[in-house]
């Protein structure tokens, strides 16, 4: 998993949870996606996206870990043919960081149709395929050695074994395409590097917002919450500049366990705290206006096929480790054109699915 039921605030309503964040070049510039409402979990009970809740794209422009630009994106009711209303807006510098901020009004529209503005910004929400992969047996045993500072153990499982967990299910999307333009006007003069996080709240009854899900960096939840899920809760509600002060002496201890089980590294402790310093803070880098690529070498952004689980899986444990499958294990294939996610797979389209999918 991503970040699929990664703590038991976000398992509550997983309208709220937040799968997967992709950051990557369009067809006409920057864009973000989130996946929310996955169908692992079974039948969901109200489809779609919450209506007290608010979903915020968040950049960072220079290197601060404090977002200087929101988009936010704000949904109505379902209506009686399963759609939902939706309100885009834009707020920055200190109103980025506002919960109760109005910010600018970019656009409204529908779920299932693009709505766009004057400048070419775009924006669509609806059902879709998940694109995202994660092998059980593979992703249980991470999960085990990092919570008991042991190797990965995969006695008795081959990589002939491996299958796609989320192979066939389905997610609600959420893309937003901003024109380079639009964006290099936030950033200095010359300045492309941002980092983005993203993070979905819910209204309280107080008259506040209560932080349900944030996800930077893909597979941090699997790596160190799948037997701790009080950190997943608390990684969940901070922000991405108090990250490494609260939670990075925690990681480093979590991964300097498992490299020392390894013996991959002559200062087990020395190589968690710079993998610890790279987890933290927990945005998702982006050089404005090229190809996305999270890998190995470098981590640009994240397209939607992107292999994040062995890149992940392999820096924090300083081992080689294959989950057995890749991109070829998606039931449903990522898009060139707007609005990119993969379409709802057939066997997954009920009543509701054929207003919410957007062009083929």
């Amino acid at each position: 998993m991503s970040h699929h039921l990664d703590s038991p605030i976000a398992r509550q309503d997983i309208r709220l949870d937040i799968t997967d964040l992709y950051v990557f070049r369009g067809e006409i510039g920057t864009v973000f996606v989130i996946n929310v409402c996955h169908s692992i979990a079974g039948e969901i009970p109200a489809p779609g996206y919450h209506p007290e809740g608010m979903y915020e794209f968040k950049v960072d422009f220079n290197g601060d870990a404090i977002e200087e630009l929101t988009y936010r994106i704000t949904f109505d009711e379902r209506d009686s043919g399963g759609k939902q209303h939706f309100t885009l807006r834009r707020l920055t510098g200190a109103d980025a960081k506002d919960a109760h901020a109005g910010g600018t009004v970019l656009t409204t529209g529908v779920t299932g149709e693009t709505a766009t503005t004057a400048t070419g910004l775009r924006l669509w929400a609806g059902k879709a395929g998940d694109p995202f992969w994660i092998e059980p047996d593979v992703l249980h045993a991470v999960g085990h050695a990092f919570q008991d500072g042991t190797t990965i153990d995969l006695a008795g499982w081959s990589p002939k074994q491996a299958k796609n967990l989320f192979a066939g299910h389905t997610i609600y999307s959420i893309v937003l395409e901003v024109p380079d333009s639009e964006l290099l006007a936030y950033a200095d003069k010359g300045h492309r590097k941002v980092g983005v996080w993203a993070v979905a709240s819910l209204a309280t009854d107080a008259g506040g917002w209560r932080s349900i899900n944030r996800i930077g960096l893909p597979m941090i939840h699997p790596l160190f919450t799948q037997y701790n899920e009080d950190l997943g809760n608390r990684l969940n509600a901070g922000t991405p500049a108090d990250d490494f002060s609260v939670h990075g002496a925690f990681v480093t201890e979590k991964i300097a366990g498992v490299v020392k089980a390894n013996g991959t590294a002559e200062d087990p402790r020395g190589y968690a705290e710079h993998v610890a310093h790279r987890f933290f803070p927990n945005m998702l880098p982006y050089e404005i206006g090229s190809r996305a690529v999270f890998g190995f070498a470098e981590w640009n952004g994240r397209s939607l096929t992107d292999n994040a689980p062995d890149v992940m899986f392999s820096l924090a444990s300083n081992s080689p480790v294959h989950l057995g499958i890749g991109k070829e294990s998606v039931t449903a294939k990522p898009r060139s054109a707007f609005p990119y996610v993969p379409a709802v797979p057939d066997h997954a389209k009920g009543p509701a699915a054929s207003g919410a999918v957007g062009p083929s």
